[in-house]
């Protein structure tokens, strides 16, 4: 998820994040027990190549709204898994909320339970993402405001809050109390992936001071002892950013990252990526104006056996059908979506994009 445009000189000239890499990893000890290459590839090597998108259903506009419990919304979410799994889809990655946990911790663990019901029924077993640096500041329990119009996720929020992050005190022992809660209740259970700790860390200005929290996070992780994989995805590449990008490499038991670029651009990440000798999982990619499409990067990420996440499923509150930065507040719909793929009918926004996806994803 991107609040600015992907730098794709940073993106095909990344060779320099490999050396700094491999130049700090005898210097600075991985956090408590990470997966060797051994164990990560053995974990995904009985897996069939998987597809799924970034998942939130239509009538929530953000993390908090999707899992309170008066704004949760099991048979909608059945209807929209129907159509994952007509597509195809086996994985879909969703963003959890401190904010809900907090107000309602053993709530939202039946609410995610139930979650897993639905998608086992639908043959989806999917990732959660716990943390995020994206979007609007502030955030707050209960209802949650109406959509900007034409306006790219204008009620996403933050998790942790701005506020919430300058008093790390306090913030630290709720942090590391929704992670272990999480981790070992649903630790165990295979019907998750695998955990996304946080995504995109230090985007929204924050830079480099979301690494030590970041740091903490995977170490909570570990002392919870999931039997699923850890993961934070890379995502932005200049060198300034090293430290962040070289500790989640260093730190994930499988690669993941986000590419919104042409097929170009992501092919060379994917080559840099398999370096590390690691599954990989692609947690966000296509963007229609960005040159992102199925067309071409599916069948790429496909013969790489990299899992292929876009962002964006069914249009809705979010408002993903609009691009970063460019508001159109008196356009019901543009003409060419950015994300997403169904209308809240259950019909594409393109059926030729639908036809390419199936082929790739039902040929398995």
């Amino acid at each position: 998820m991107k609040t600015k445009v992907w730098f794709a000189s940073a993106l095909c000239g990344m060779a320099w994040l490999f050396g700094s890499c491999c130049g700090q990893c005898g210097k600075q000890p991985n956090v408590a027990e990470r997966w060797s290459e051994e164990k990560a590839n053995a974990w995904y090597e009985n897996k069939p190549w998987m597809a799924g998108a970034d998942y939130i259903p239509a009538n929530a506009i953000n993390q908090i709204e999707m899992w309170s419990k008066d704004t949760y919304s099991p048979e909608l979410i059945d209807k929209e898994l129907t159509w994952a799994e007509n597509l195809g889809f086996k994985t879909l990655r969703v963003y959890l909320s401190s904010v809900v946990y907090e107000n309602d911790a053993e709530g939202m663990k039946e609410r995610m339970s139930n979650f897993l019901e639905i998608c086992q029924k639908h043959g989806i077993t999917p990732l959660f993402c716990i943390f995020d640096d994206c979007w609007n500041a502030e955030s707050s329990y209960g209802k949650q405001p109406e959509p900007k119009p034409g306006v790219h996720n204008s009620g996403w929020v933050r998790d942790p809050s701005d506020i919430a992050r300058q008093d790390t005190l306090t913030l630290y022992p709720k942090m590391e109390q929704y992670v272990k809660d999480l981790l070992t209740t649903f630790g165990q259970d295979e019907r998750v992936l695998l955990w996304d700790l946080w995504n995109e860390p230090g985007n929204s200005g924050y830079g480099l001071n979301t690494l030590p929290a970041l740091k903490k996070v995977f170490q909570w992780a570990r002392e919870a002892n999931p039997s699923q994989p850890l993961t934070s995805g890379v995502w932005f590449y200049e060198p300034s950013f090293a430290p962040m990008s070289s500790f989640q490499l260093e730190n994930s038991d499988v690669i993941s990252y986000h590419n919104y670029d042409s097929l170009e651009c992501h092919q060379a990440e994917v080559r840099y990526l398999q370096m590390l000798n690691r599954p990989l999982i692609c947690t966000e990619y296509m963007a229609r104006r960005q040159k992102s499409v199925f067309k071409d990067i599916m069948p790429m990420l496909k013969k790489n056996k990299v899992v292929a996440i876009n962002w964006g499923f069914v249009s809705g509150k979010t408002n993903t059908i609009f691009a970063w930065g460019e508001p159109m507040p008196d356009v019901a719909e543009p003409p060419v979506w950015f994300h997403d793929i169904f209308r809240q009918d259950g019909t594409p926004f393109d059926q030729a994009e639908v036809d390419t996806i199936k082929a790739l994803t039902l040929s398995e």
